[in-house]
């Protein structure tokens, strides 16, 4: 979950077919992933909590106007994760694991964070995805403007 006090929310409703629930493949270094896309303020606030399951290759990516820094926590989310942030170039920067129901803030050190993709704990390890690794912001932006989200869509292509 992220910390409303650090992140800056689109302004724009959703008028797609699609909504958070959907999963879009979106490659992030070698490896394809079924991402949720969390954009609107409720969404973002939302996050993973109270999700009691999360497949191998799922996670949600988290997309924000601008970047910035990020600091999310775990409230009423009981699936260990990692979190990765991303710059507004795709670039994979930080990895920090995040446990079950810790209220603690996990701060990025970069103040130019423009998404953050959590994952199954372990996941970025195990699959040899590390700082660097490059976030395919193509797919992002479609998957965006399948959400109905033009405004976010467009400073991706």
């Amino acid at each position: 979950m992220v910390l409303t006090a650090w992140g800056d929310s689109p302004p724009e409703q959703a008028r797609g077919d699609k909504t958070v629930a959907d999963r879009f493949s979106i490659k992030i270094g070698d490896r394809v992933v079924a991402m949720q896309i969390a954009a609107l303020p409720a969404e973002l606030q939302h996050g993973l909590m109270f999700r009691q399951t999360m497949g191998s290759d799922e996670g949600m990516l988290f997309v924000f106007a601008t970047p910035q820094q990020m600091g999310f926590w775990m409230r009423n989310t009981i699936l260990p994760l990692d979190i990765g942030y991303i710059d507004s170039t795709g670039k994979l920067k930080e990895i920090y694991p995040m446990y079950p129901l810790d209220e603690k803030p996990v701060a990025s050190r970069s103040h130019a964070i423009q998404y953050c993709l959590e994952m199954n704990q372990g996941w970025y390890a195990r699959h040899g995805v590390k700082a660097g690794a490059a976030l395919d912001l193509k797919a992002v932006a479609a998957a965006l403007q399948a959400r109905g989200l033009p405004a976010l869509a467009a400073g991706l292509r």
